[in-house]
């Protein structure tokens, strides 16, 4: 009997546009804490924030330092600074992320219908970022409120589709592998990662970047989820 859906967060629930104007505001601010010789905005967004967008997509199944990570990229481009600053910047710059989120269409009103059926629910996905910040932009969507846990890579320190992620969150619900469903945008992560652990899987296609294969499950949107597990069941 199927007793929890756990979710992958971005591209699944939520999805971004690159909040480039706002990001260049926080350069701007940040030049004073940095000192007089600082770039300006463009050449930081340049040299620091866009490369670091690309570093994101090489992280393999060990979740990285990601203030390492932050103080690295700028150190790679001349600038060094306070691990205190460094944090203040990220902080500002994740807030602009925070306000470039966009719920996906009926992500709570599913949330909500599959808590009225009984079911646990749970975030678990991959999220370098401090944890701190990232549950704090998921408490603002409204989808904290929703789920029954929120676990992410960054607080467990191996990234999907390595086992540890699902394992935390299935133990915060305290449901077994065999009685939950993964839903994500991935294959790899959201489908194949799942099904090795004894999960279902499902993989939503609304916001999807990957084509996904034959044979695959898949739903269109999540308003269709809640007729899919009735299927299933």
């Amino acid at each position: 009997m199927l007793r929890a859906v756990l979710f992958d967060y971005g591209l699944t629930l939520v999805s971004f546009t690159f909040p480039r104007a706002d990001l260049l505001c926080v350069l701007d601010e940040a030049r004073r804490w940095l000192g007089p010789d600082t770039p300006d905005a463009e050449t930081l967004m340049r040299d620091v924030l866009e490369p670091l967008e690309a570093d994101l997509d090489t992280i393999g199944d060990d979740e990285v330092d990601y203030l390492a990570v932050y103080d690295r990229a700028w150190r790679r481009a001349g600038i060094e600074a306070p691990p205190e600053t460094l944090y203040r910047i990220l902080d500002r710059e994740q807030r602009c992320w925070d306000r470039a989120i966009r719920l996906a269409p009926a992500a709570l009103e599913t949330l909500d219908a599959l808590r009225d059926r009984g079911l646990r629910t749970a975030v678990a996905s991959n999220a370098p970022f401090p944890p701190e910040m990232m549950h704090r932009q998921v408490q603002a969507t409204g989808i904290a409120d929703r789920v029954d846990a929120v676990v992410f890579s960054s607080e467990i320190g191996r990234r999907k589709p390595a086992p540890e992620l699902y394992r935390a969150a299935l133990d915060r619900l305290g449901v077994a592998a065999a009685a939950a469903l993964y839903v994500g945008d991935r294959v790899v992560e959201d489908f194949d990662g799942p099904r090795r652990l004894g999960m279902r899987g499902v993989v939503c296609t609304a916001l999807a970047r990957r084509p996904v294969p034959a044979g695959v499950p898949t739903i269109a949107r999540l308003g269709d989820l809640v007729e899919y597990i009735e299927a299933l069941v």
